[in-house]
């Protein structure tokens, strides 16, 4: 069955204590959390007190590649330590999907870290933006890059839909690999972010993608600055959607 988290970069500019933050996420209905950059500046046994107090689950993490190559085993130990399963690698840059053998290269460089942390009984997941569209003739720089790996793609809706991706078949293509969903929304008349439902996302077709797929976790994310305001209505939004 899949459920309901927010990508907690959403709400990055929240002037609360982290627990606090975590607080509000389950008072908006959702059931889990993915986390980002600030959780490394907070409490590790506050996080997991908050956690269980509200009942949240962790669905993930985005962690950086440098982090994970330069001291592999500190990183895997403290994501550990906070319940994480799902290790998202939020970003690689431009230049890795230029060519084919830039992404031949990126592909492999990623496949040895998933191998390293399926030894440690996690998995890993590649997170989209739009600069892997890049045109490399007969495919574009993210076709190729999903055909060369094995490991999951944390399909990032929004952004895809920003590149001219075909989401709802994207999703249906990744199939199992698509454990991880953000489900972002997008105008594209206005080339912007915008809050779930009030751009062109076919949320019909991405909530029948997900269920064919049987995807663990729909995580809601936003760009915009009125992330707090809007979190209530993210999470029944996202929640009627699973």
């Amino acid at each position: 069955m899949t459920r309901s988290a927010v990508q907690l970069y959403t709400l990055r500019n929240v002037d609360r204590p982290f627990t606090e933050v975590l607080e509000l996420v389950a008072d908006a209905g959702f059931d889990g959390v993915e986390f980002a950059y600030r959780v490394t500046e907070a409490d590790t046994d506050a996080v997991l007190a908050t956690l269980e107090e509200t009942g949240l689950d962790v669905a993930g993490a985005h962690v950086g590649i440098d982090e994970l190559e330069d001291d592999f085993e500190a990183t895997v130990a403290y994501y550990d330590d906070l319940g994480v399963e799902h290790v998202v690698v939020p970003w690689l840059d431009a230049e890795h999907f230029e060519s084919v053998e830039a992404v031949e290269a990126a592909a492999a460089r990623l496949a040895k870290l998933a191998d390293d942390l399926a030894e440690r009984g996690m998995t890993l997941h590649y997170h989209n933006h739009d600069h892997e569209y890049t045109d490399l003739g007969e495919e574009t720089g993210f076709d190729r890059f999903v055909d060369e790996t094995e490991f999951g793609i944390e399909l990032d809706l929004g952004l895809a839909l920003a590149a001219g991706d075909d989401v709802v078949e994207r999703l249906r293509d990744l199939g199992d690999r698509s454990r991880l969903v953000h489900l972002k929304d997008y105008d594209a008349s206005a080339g912007e972010s915008v809050p779930v439902g009030e751009g062109d996302l076919d949320l019909d077709g991405v909530a029948d993608a997900v269920a064919a797929n049987d995807s663990e976790w729909l995580i809601y994310e936003y760009e915009g600055a009125d992330s707090l305001e809007s979190l209530d209505r993210a999470g029944s939004r996202t929640n009627d959607l699973v």
